[in-house]
This record gives C-alpha cells, structure tokens and sequence, in this order.
C-alpha cells in the first residue's frame, strides 16, 4: 500500500499533538484543529482572549497537493517537517511552500514542481549567480 494514502492520518495526528501542547499553555488562547480531508487543508487555528489582547491566528497551515505535503505556514519551534520526518515522511513528499519557488531547489526537501519545471528553476538560478 502507497504510505501517501496515510499522510491525511499523519498530518492530522501531528497537528492533534501541536493543538494539544498549545491547549497547554497559560496565555489564555485555545487551539482549534481544522480539516478538510476532500480539499487536502489541515490547519491549527489559535483564538481567544489574553487580557485585553485578542488573537486570531494560524500557528500551522498545511495542504495536500499532488501527493505532496505542503507546509504554508509554521510557526513552531522545532518545525513542522521536523515531524513529518519523524514519522516517515521522505524529504521530496515535503514542500516548503512558505519558501519562495526559485529557493526550494536549495532546500534539503521537494520543491513542489514537475521535473522539467525543476530544469527551468535551475537554469534561470544558475545564470543569476553567474
């Protein structure tokens, strides 16, 4: 069985135990898990009152794309794709889509794009430093 069937279970679990930790803290904020398993979107939603501060924010924001996990916001410490390794995922199924495109080809995981797009990334990078 293709382990890319097991990502939604994945992210999900990882997101739980953020959510949880987060639920842990004393700043009065209250994590919220939301999932859309038909579209591929996973997020960790913080909300709530610290005195007279409100929040409203998304800690962690993943998608699904094309087989690919895609991280478009991560506001932890450790990382997000520090966990997905962790729990199996190979590095080329993780897109740091936070970072931008032309960079990803120099980041240790996937970049997000076709093999012939890669090409073209990285020509036009290497005759930018040239």
């Amino acid at each position: 069985m293709d382990t890319r069937f097991k990502y939604p279970e994945i992210i999900k679990t990882i997101l739980q135990e953020h959510a949880n930790f987060r639920n842990t803290l004393p700043d009065g904020y209250h994590s919220q898990l939301i999932f859309d398993d038909d579209r591929g979107g996973y997020l960790v939603l913080d909300i709530g009152w610290n005195d007279d501060n409100y929040l409203h924010a998304t800690p962690i924001h993943i998608n699904l794309i094309d087989g690919k996990i895609w991280i478009q916001y991560d506001d932890t410490e450790e990382g997000v794709a520090t966990d997905l390794l962790a729990a199996g995922i190979p590095k080329e199924d993780i897109v740091l889509g936070f970072r931008h495109p032309n960079v990803r080809q120099y980041t240790e995981f996937g970049t997000g794009l076709s093999g012939k797009d890669e090409e073209s990334v990285a020509e036009s990078a290497a005759m930018q430093s040239a």
